[in-house]
């Protein structure tokens, strides 16, 4: 079924491949247009240089009228970045606008990592730590960049208690 979500999915997909932004990259999940993997690298020159960080991407019927709900997988320290990984950015929320498209929320979301708004926290430990002690802050974030590089291919790496190993052994 071809509607208009799915048709501007679509002409996003070309854009994304036919000329991808540097550092972002996005695809459709499992053949299913409506929910998409993305990967934005760490910017270069700053602490979240080298990192690699992916993120899941759920649009609606909506879109491009509504904007997809986007959130990281990877484990993230940042002052707008939500311990589940849904992250607090203007155009995901009262500031989007149709004209944006798939690159533009991935560059977006990649120039955030970089310039946060500590003002407006998601997550107040690190949004602290970037307003008063930004040499613990950096050491927080390379950590961030080293775990990005272990995480497997389900993203699900939780190791902070220790208990979340759901094998069925």
């Amino acid at each position: 079924m071809s509607t208009a979500a799915r048709r501007r999915l679509m002409r996003d997909l070309r854009r994304l491949q036919n000329d991808p932004p540097a550092g972002v990259t996005g695809a459709p999940l499992d053949n299913n247009i409506m929910v998409w993997q993305a990967v934005i690298l760490g910017p270069d020159d700053t602490p979240w240089e080298g990192g690699t960080f992916k993120l899941i991407l759920e649009f609606s019927e909506e879109y491009p009228n509504k904007p997809p709900v986007v959130k990281f997988v990877t484990k993230m320290f940042h002052p707008n970045i939500y311990a589940d990984g849904k992250i607090c950015l203007d155009i995901l929320q009262n500031q989007w606008s149709p004209i944006y498209d798939i690159a533009a929320i991935l560059t977006s979301i990649q120039s955030l990592l970089s310039d946060p708004n500590p003002a407006s926290p998601a997550n107040s430990e690190a949004a602290q730590l970037y307003d008063e002690d930004r040499r613990e802050y950096n050491r927080r974030v390379r950590e961030i960049v080293e775990q990005s590089w272990m995480d497997g291919d389900d993203g699900d790496d939780d190791d902070e208690d220790g208990d979340d190993d759901e094998d069925d052994a």
